[in-house]
Parts: structure tokens; sequence; C-alpha cells
């Protein structure tokens, strides 16, 4: 019964089998210099992305947090005047200022990330 081996809950004797596995092929995602100019971005174009925009950051301890009631002022880190962060999908792409638009806000950009500095920044 070489090779055979017993199943725990039956008893009964069966032949293990080794499950049949090779290894997985890719291709390279480097950039194509042929192809370069002719991307089709049409196929992302409709994909949906969250911009936000970030005013400031505060750091406290949990015990300030806790006495936090309405009317507290929480000072920022950032200055009055700078500009505000503007972040797509969380990853800084401009910097920009508070506007209105018809009753409701707005960002004038007055700084964007370059392309090269954005992927920079992803790695």
């Amino acid at each position: 019964m070489a090779g055979q081996a017993q199943h725990p809950a039956h008893g009964a004797f069966f032949e293990p089998t080794q499950p049949a596995s090779s290894q997985a092929q890719f291709s390279s995602l480097q950039a194509d210099e042929a192809n370069g100019p002719d991307l089709n971005l049409d196929v992302i174009l409709d994909v949906p992305v969250t911009l936000s925009l970030e005013v400031g950051r505060a750091r406290l301890p949990i015990r300030n947090l806790l006495q936090l009631n309405q009317g507290s002022v929480v000072e920022l880190e950032r200055g009055a005047g700078e500009s505000l962060d503007v972040f797509v999908n969380g990853t800084l792409i401009a910097h920009g200022e508070v506007v209105v638009i018809n009753d409701r806000f707005g960002v004038r950009l007055t700084d964007v990330v370059s392309p090269s500095e954005r992927i920079r920044r992803l790695r």
C-alpha cells in the first residue's frame, strides 16, 4: 500500500494527488517607447476618484480631544493665508485657495505638482 494514505474519518485508503501547478508568467510593465504617444487613456477616463482638500492638521492629546465641545477652537499647524493641499485618492496633486462659487465652496489651484513628482511620491 505504498503511496496510499488512510482517510482519517472513513478509514478508507485513497491515492493522494499532487495539485498541478505551474509558475505564472507575466509580461514586463515597463513603458514601451515605440507606443508611448499612442496610449489610449479612454478606458480610465470615467473612473471616479476622490478629490479632497486639507486646510491643516493638529496633534493633541486624547485628554484635550475629549474636552472638545461646541464652540471649541483647535489651532492648526498651517498658518493663515497658506495654500490648501489638494489630494486625489490620498495623493497630493496640487495646492490651492478656497473660493466661493454660487454659494458653494470651490478651490482655485495655485500650484500643480508635476506628474513626475507625483509618481516619485508614490514610491
